[in-house]
């Protein structure tokens, strides 16, 4: 579908992908994909389509319209760290457009990849009612982050050295915090090995990006993957 805009308060309005569940008769639940740190691209707009296709409603905001990328970056990398921020209007805007639709139930989910993935794992406590990380960077104060948080599925890429023990410590801060996961590490996969991003990296991050991320897809683990997140959200959203 062509995308759309969806209204954020104080903000005006950010353009946004949405993509219908497929397959269902009646309401649905919805999805708010989280995009990686690229933006709002055609990698994005075919994850959005891969859980329409499980029979999701699923909107990808972007979170990068209202400025040039390299300034909405630093403005949510800071709302990472700090937990304010217009970032949160917009996802929480997504969550709330695609629940008040007609065709939906009013459960909602989160999937966020890379920098979404982080966000992902940050809005766990923020009103939806699941959440799947892939690949994002972990949250600061990951011992209390979670308190009180949905069912979060999350896949990391044992290949990638940026994130290298991440999901162990991930898993160990779920349990603590008494929280329902599902959480794994693919020793075969880098980086983003869910999506057809690389060619979205610009041409000089791409050696880094091979050399230290081991960005690029891996068919096995996106589906074992894909198949995880379905698996959690059926229950938490359909359930």
């Amino acid at each position: 579908m062509p995308d759309l805009s969806i209204e954020v308060t104080g903000f005006g309005t950010i353009p946004a992908y949405y993509s219908p569940a497929q397959g269902v008769d009646g309401p649905a639940p919805g999805v708010v994909v989280i995009h990686e740190a690229f933006g709002l691209t055609d990698a994005m707009r075919e994850a959005a389509d891969h859980l329409a296709a499980r029979g999701y409603n699923a909107v990808a905001p972007d979170l990068m319209s209202y400025a040039g990328s390299a300034r909405c970056l630093v403005a949510i990398a800071r709302s990472m760290n700090s937990g304010e921020g217009r970032v949160y209007d917009e996802i929480h805007a997504a969550r709330q457009w695609i629940a008040e639709r007609e065709d939906s139930t009013g459960r909602v989910g989160i999937a966020g990849f890379c920098l979404g993935g982080a966000f992902a794992m940050l809005m766990a406590t923020q009103g939806f009612e699941a959440s799947a990380a892939m690949y994002g960077q972990l949250p600061q104060r990951l011992e209390s982050v979670f308190d009180g948080a949905c069912p979060v599925v999350a896949s990391y890429g044992g290949k990638d050295r940026s994130l290298r023990g991440a999901a162990a410590k991930l898993e160990r801060a779920l349990s603590a915090a008494g929280v329902e996961h599902d959480v794994k590490e693919y020793p075969d996969a880098g980086h983003s090995f869910m999506t057809h991003s690389e060619k979205d990296a610009p041409a000089w991050l791409r050696p880094v990006s091979r050399r230290v991320l081991h960005v690029g897809y891996v068919d096995t683990a996106a589906e074992d993957s894909w198949a995880r997140i379905d698996a959690l959200f059926s229950t938490a959203l359909r359930g």
